[in-house]
């Protein structure tokens, strides 16, 4: 049932940013950090990063509102090769306003599938990473 809920559509010029991320490029880490437009009950780009290491871009979250976030790094393999994965990162902090809360949650799964990703990670908060392979 949660798979059909719907809060929040995603901004279209927000939509044609993450078709365009996603195949990008830049073999830099980058990021677009999203967020819900509570009036006009859309995701909507908040900022975007270029060269943002795992550490800069948790920094740049807030510590009390939820975002969404697409990250992309580059990854070495064990055998050398070199890949750029996309992550989805749901950041919901403890001390959000459930309202804010149920917002977000509502709107995850279109946004998923707007962007095209197939694989995400929620990170509550009190959660350490030792960068994003550990999301």
């Amino acid at each position: 049932m949660s798979d059909s809920l719907v809060v929040c559509e995603v901004d279209p010029e927000l939509k044609e940013k993450l078709r365009k991320f996603r195949f990008r490029k830049e073999t830099d880490n980058a990021a677009i950090i999203m967020k819900v437009d509570r009036d006009r009950q859309m995701v909507v780009l908040e900022e975007e990063f270029q060269n943002i290491s795992p550490d800069e871009l948790k920094s740049e979250l807030p510590e009390r509102q939820p975002r969404f976030v697409v990250y992309s790094y580059k990854y070495v393999h064990e055998d050398g090769r070199v890949s750029y994965p996309l992550c989805f990162i749901f950041s919901s902090p403890v001390g959000c306003k459930p309202e804010q809360q149920m917002m977000y949650a509502g709107s995850k799964n279109r946004l998923v599938q707007t962007a095209e990703l197939t694989k995400g990670g929620h990170a509550p908060s009190g959660v350490r990473t030792k960068g994003p392979r550990a999301v």
